[in-house]
C-alpha cells in the first residue's frame, strides 16, 4: 500500500467514516449505501473495500471515555505495556500506568476493543458481500475474488489471534453487520474456539492468496500474501501448543527463498524505509498517511521509552575488544542510549543523531518478518526435543546481529534453550509488540511451569513498592488477561466480565 495515490486513500477513508456514526454494541454498523447493492457492482469496488480493511489498522477509534486510540497505538501498548522493555514517560497516562502496575479496571481505556471489531466487520463485509460482484462484472475473475477474499480472512483472523491473546474469550462475529437487523447481542465465545477459526481461516485464506502482487515490490510487504498467512498461522500454532503444526508452517516461508536477513548493519533500515527483503508483513505509512509513534515516544513528551537495563542486560556490553562491537540491534537501532527513546520509530539516522520530525513519522508497523519465522520454527522444535537444531537457527540470527554473548547456550538441554529462545526474541523484536505475548506464551506452558517468566518481567518493570502486590496477583491465571470495557458491558447484557475483574 505505501506509496499509493491519495486517491486511492480517500476511497478507503469513505468506508472508514460509514462506520464513525454508530455507537451500538461493538461499533459494527457501517451506513446505508457504502454496503449495499448499488454499491457492489464493480472490482474496483471491491478493491475500495479491501482497501478500506488496511486503511483501518491505521485508523483511530474514540473511546467511551473519549480518548481518540489509533488502532496501533493499542497493539503496542498491549504487546509492550506490561513487558519488561519499555519504561513509561512524562506523558504517560494513569490507564498506562496502570496496566505497568497489573491493575487495569473495566475502565482502562486499553481495554476497549472497538477498533478491532471494525476492521473485523469490514473483513466480513468483503467476505460475504464481494462473490456477488462475479455476476454484475464480466472483468472481475474468480482469481480477484479470491485474492480479495483471502486478504479478508488474514487479516479478520490476525485481529481475533490479538483479542484472544489480550482478553482470552470473546465475542465471535463471523457474519456483516450491514444493517440494524444484524447488530444483536452476542456472549463471549471460548478461546480454543476462536483459536480453532483462527486456523480455518488462515487454512482458507493460503488457498486464496498470492506469493506475490507484481512487480512493485512494496505491495508484497503492505499487502498480506500467502507467507503473511503462513507466520501468522505458525504463530497460532505456538500459542496452542501445536508445534509440529507451527514448524511445518515457518518452513513454507523458509523453502520459498522469497526473504533473507537484512544485513546487521542495516537492521535499522528496516524500520527506517520499509518493505525490506526481510518483511513478510507490514502495516505501511508515507507522508499522506503518518503513523502515531511521533506522539508515543517524542523525546521531552514520550509516554514511552526504553527499558534502563536494556544495554547491559538484554544487549549486552563487551569486555574483550579494545573498541567494543554493538549488537547492532541494540544502541542506535532498536533505542538510543543516551536518553532511552524507542529509535526504531524515532530515529532519522543509524548513529542517533537525528530524530524525525512529525512531518516523517511514516516507520512502518511490521508484524512478521523473516527472522520471526526463524525462531519461530526454533522455539516449536526445541519444544518437540530437538534444541540442537533449534540452536543452529538462533546463532543465524546471532550471527546477522553480531550478538554479545551474555549467556552461553546450551544446546543439549530443551528448558535451557527455551529460556535462550525467548531471550533472543526480546533482542530481535525490541518494541514491535510481542514482548508480553511472547512472555505469556512460554509461562502458560505445560500448566505454567514458567510463571518465573512473568514475575521476573514485573520485577524489572514495577516500582519496588508495588511488587508484591502485583505478583500475587500473576499467581491467578485470569489476571493475565484484561478486562472487558465498562462501555461493552453496559451495551451488550450477554457480555460477561473477565472473572479475575468481577
Amino acid at each position: 500500500m505505501k506509496k499509493q495515490t491519495l486517491i486511492h486513500f480517500l476511497l478507503a477513508a469513505l468506508l472508514i467514516s460509514s462506520l464513525a456514526g454508530c455507537k451500538k454494541w461493538l461499533d459494527l454498523k457501517p451506513l446505508d449505501g457504502i454496503v449495499g447493492d448499488e454499491f457492489w457492482q464493480t472490482k474496483e469496488q471491491v478493491d475500495a473495500a479491501v482497501t478500506g480493511i488496511y486503511a483501518s489498522l491505521q485508523s483511530s477509534t474514540v473511546t467511551a471515555n473519549r480518548r481518540t486510540l489509533p488502532l496501533i497505538d493499542c497493539i503496542f501498548v498491549w504487546g509492550e505495556g506490561r513487558g519488561d522493555m519499555v519504561t513509561p514517560g512524562n506523558r504517560t497516562s494513569p490507564d498506562e500506568q496502570d496496566m505497568i502496575n497489573i491493575n487495569m479496571t473495566a475502565n482502562n481505556d486499553f481495554a476497549d476493543w472497538a477498533g478491532f471489531y471494525k476492521t473485523i466487520n469490514y473483513c466480513n463485509v468483503v467476505i460475504e458481500l464481494a462473490p456477488g460482484v462475479l455476476q454484475k462484472d464480466n472483468t472481475f475473475s474468480q482469481q480477484h475474488l479470491d485474492r480479495s477474499v483471502g486478504q479478508a480472512l488474514a487479516i479478520r483472523a490476525l485481529m481475533y489471534f490479538y483479542l484472544v491473546r489480550t482478553f482470552r474469550d470473546v465475542p465471535l462475529k463471523l457474519d456483516a453487520t450491514v444493517s440494524d437487523a444484524r447488530i444483536t447481542p452476542i456472549p463471549k465465545t471460548g478461546s480454543d474456539t476462536i483459536l480453532n477459526q483462527i486456523v480455518a481461516d488462515l487454512k482458507l485464506a493460503e488457498t486464496k492468496l498470492p506469493v506475490s502482487y507484481g512487480t512493485v515490490a512494496s505491495f508484497d510487504k503492505g499487502r498480506i500474501t500467502r507467507y503473511g498467512a503462513n507466520a501468522i498461522l505458525a504463530d497460532v500454532y505456538l500459542w496452542m501448543d501445536k508445534y509440529a503444526e507451527s514448524a511445518a508452517e515457518c518452513d513454507k516461508i523458509i523453502s520459498s527463498n522469497a526473504f533473507q536477513l537484512v544485513t546487521g548493519s542495516q537492521f535499522f533500515n528496516i524500520f527506517l524505509t520499509g518493505a525490506s527483503p526481510e518483511t513478510i508483513f507490514e502495516l505501511q505509512y508515507d507522508e499522506q498517511i503518518l503513523n502515531p509513534f511521533f506522539d508515543m515516544h517524542t523525546p521531552n513528551q514520550k509516554r514511552w521509552g526504553g527499558a534502563m537495563h536494556l544495554p547491559e542486560q538484554v544487549f549486552g556490553l563487551d569486555l574483550i575488544n579494545a573498541t567494543p562491537l554493538l549488537d547492532y540491534r541494540g544502541e542506535n537501532a532498536s533505542f538510543r542510549e543516551g536518553d532511552f527513546s524507542i529509535w526504531k520509530y524515532m530515529g532519522a539516522d543509524n548513529n542517533g543523531d537525528a530524530f524525525r520530525t512529525l512531518d516523517q513519522s511514516f516507520a512502518p508497523w511490521i508484524f512478521y518478518r523473516y527472522a520471526d519465522a526463524l525462531l519461530m520454527k526454533a522455539e516449536a522444535i526445541n519444544q518437540l526435543n530437538r534444541p540442537l537444531e533449534a540452536s543452529r537457527l538462533v546463532k543465524t540470527i546471532r550471527q546477522r546481529a553480531r550478538a554479545i554473548d551474555i549467556m552461553p547456550m546450551d544446546s543439549t538441554d530443551k528448558s535451557a534453550m527455551t529460556s535462550y529462545i525467548l531471550e533472543e526474541r526480546q533482542r530481535e523484536f525490541a518494541f514491535e509488540g510481542k514482548r508480553w505475548f511472547d512472555l505469556l506464551r512460554n509461562a502458560k506452558r505445560n500448566n505454567y511451569e514458567q510463571l518465573s517468566f512473568l514475575t521476573d518481567a514485573a520485577a524489572i518493570s514495577i516500582a519496588p513498592g508495588l511488587q508484591q502486590a502485583a505478583f500475587n496477583k500473576l499467581k491467578d491465571p485470569n489476571s493475565h488477561y484484561m478486562p472487558i470495557y465498562f462501555y461493552e458491558l453496559s451495551s451488550n447484557p450477554l457480555l460477561v466480565q473477565n472473572p479475575f475483574y468481577r
